[in-house]
């Protein structure tokens, strides 16, 4: 039997699928890929296995509604959203959808595929993806009032320049300031710092 694990791609881009398929055939992946969510969400059933890469802006179901679609019919795969206008609203969605990660294009092949199976890895663990909450309050601790104000703004999806304007401090200052609390929170991505966030309720 084979230990290859399986990649549902979906996008209404025939080149990206195909690009998509050749770099994870290569990388040990079993592929299928699917033109739009409505053929995925038809061809699959409960016994299907593997992780799903879904593009946001499809015709027909977006991936953001897709991952709510999974989630509500309680189809036990992971998703990655994959988009070329990342933002924290966008990812804040995602995550609250059910999405594992989201990935901004252009990403490099070997992103997607640590992406997977970092995916594929956790969902099979009992350990949950995002820390733990004792975790992720611990890391909230060591923020600054200041660096708090910056995070509860950069989770709403507010702009740096508008965070700037509300807290009366230049741009620069707000860009260090988040720089600083990726770093504190020890988030590789704007979806990880999501992720830690929906684990605790009120970030003050």
């Amino acid at each position: 039997m084979s230990d290859k694990q399986f990649v549902h791609v979906i996008d209404d881009d025939p080149a990206i699928l195909t690009s998509i398929e050749g770099f994870l055939t290569t990388s040990g992946f079993w592929v299928q890929t699917y033109a739009s969510a409505q053929d995925f969400l038809e061809t699959i059933g409960p016994g299907t296995t593997g992780c799903v890469v879904a593009d946001v802006r499809m015709r027909g179901i977006s991936g953001i509604d897709l991952a709510g679609k999974m989630k509500e019919r309680r189809l036990a795969l992971p998703i990655i959203i994959i988009t070329a206008y990342a933002d924290i609203t966008l990812a804040v969605e995602a995550m609250k959808r059910g999405a594992v990660d989201l990935l901004e294009k252009p990403f490099n092949n070997g992103a997607l595929v640590r992406a997977i199976r970092e995916a594929l890895a956790n969902w099979n663990n009992e350990v949950a993806i995002a820390p733990g909450t004792e975790i992720v309050r611990a890391r909230l601790s060591t923020l600054t009032p200041k660096e708090k104000e910056v995070l509860s703004r950069l989770l709403k999806g507010m702009p740096n320049k508008i965070i700037a304007h509300e807290l009366g401090v230049s741009t620069r200052t707000i860009e260090t300031h988040r720089a600083t609390v990726m770093s504190k929170m020890n988030a590789a991505s704007i979806a990880e710092l999501v992720r830690m966030s929906l684990t605790v309720p009120h970030i003050d």
